[in-house]
């Protein structure tokens, strides 16, 4: 059990009593607790000066600089969470994929995955396997005291989306062939995915993360009976097995609002909203016993800050009759932002929602 879980009968821990985790499992909060998916990124020169000359997947290895790089916006933005610095192929590369993430580009599979023998590449994952994950969050759960750490993981179908297809897509042309094609081959890649998935937040629950978040960023390309058919059963077994350890699971994807009654029932106890669908809608959607995450477009930090505040405000009345709800983005901090609006944002956010 990950020492950030307060079991029945015993003292809470740190992180056990924060905002973020008492909105994860719909508590009433002081605030509301925020924090941004890629808030240790590109908008930081902090995180650029660590990462001169070093690429990422080597940046995701080094527990010194993952640590470093995830603490990065806990200390200049005061946000209710950090989130572990990964990437979504890092189980992948793990395991023996020969890829790599390639600037401007983003993850490249030397070998795509598309037949049956293609399947033998992908083994099971080790604790051995990711040491370097192990190290990192116990050297951050020390650092972070009393700040919960989201652990990070990519959900089955876009871990698929870019094994098919051989990088990024904007079609999926490759990824949707095989899944109407040959529906059993798919159903096996993607519950093999689902298994290593699984491994990775394990490791990352045990070493000491407070909550995880399964990122199916590419979920929005599917309808919704294609994602019901194909791709629901393998998000389940994700967040089936990491249920036991009792962390709040969270699940996003982008451009999904039609998928969210089915993204809330394939498990997960906090729903992610992009900026598409107001959370007042949202909860319609999800259906009651979830928390919900979001929604601010990522765009608006561009703004002044007159218009960030009555739209990150236009959020907050969205979401008043919530049982829970975490401030987000709706999708990524973009690299370009001014890390001064988001440190505003964060203050704003949690003096206008003080109770």
């Amino acid at each position: 059990m990950s020492a950030n879980v307060s079991p029945t009968g015993s003292q809470p821990t740190s992180t056990y009593d924060s905002a973020f985790l008492k909105a994860c499992r719909r508590e009433p909060v002081p605030h509301t607790p925020v924090w941004f998916m890629r808030q240790a990124g590109r908008s930081l020169p902090e995180y650029r000066k660590v990462r001169e000359g070093i690429g990422m997947l080597d940046s995701c290895m080094r527990p010194d600089l993952v640590t470093e790089i995830t603490l990065q916006p806990v200390r200049r933005h005061q946000v209710d969470a950090a989130i572990y610095f990964s990437d979504i192929v890092v189980p992948l590369k793990a395991i023996g994929i020969d890829l790599d993430i390639k600037p401007g580009v983003g993850p490249v599979v030397e070998q795509p995955v598309r037949t049956r023998a293609d399947l033998e590449r992908l083994r099971d994952l080790t604790p051995e396997d990711v040491p370097y994950v192990t190290e990192a969050i116990g050297m951050l759960t020390r650092e972070l005291g009393p700040t919960p750490l989201i652990g990070f993981a990519g959900a089955p179908f876009t871990l698929a989306s870019y094994l098919v297809e051989g990088g990024p897509s904007r079609t999926y042309e490759n990824a949707k062939a095989m899944m109407y094609g040959d529906p059993e081959l798919w159903a096996d890649l993607l519950d093999r995915l689902a298994e290593i998935t699984a491994a990775f937040l394990k490791v990352q629950i045990e070493a000491g993360a407070s909550a995880v978040q399964l990122f199916d960023s590419w979920a929005g390309a599917l309808a919704p009976a294609d994602y019901r058919r194909s791709v629901l059963s393998a998000s389940a077994k994700v967040f089936d097995a990491v249920a036991g350890y009792g962390v709040p699971r969270i699940h996003f994807g982008v451009g999904t609002g039609e998928l969210l009654g089915l993204m809330g029932e394939a498990g997960a106890d906090v729903v992610g909203v992009d900026w598409r669908v107001p959370l007042d809608e949202a909860v319609r959607r999800v259906g009651p016993g979830k928390a919900l995450q979001g929604n601010l477009d990522p765009t608006v930090l561009f703004a002044g800050r007159e218009a960030v505040e009555a739209k990150a405000q236009e959020v907050l009345d969205s979401a008043a009759g919530l049982e829970g709800h975490i401030f987000n983005l709706g999708h990524g901090v973009m690299p370009s932002t001014d890390p001064d609006a988001l440190t505003r944002l964060v203050e704003y956010v949690h003096t206008a929602s003080a109770r």
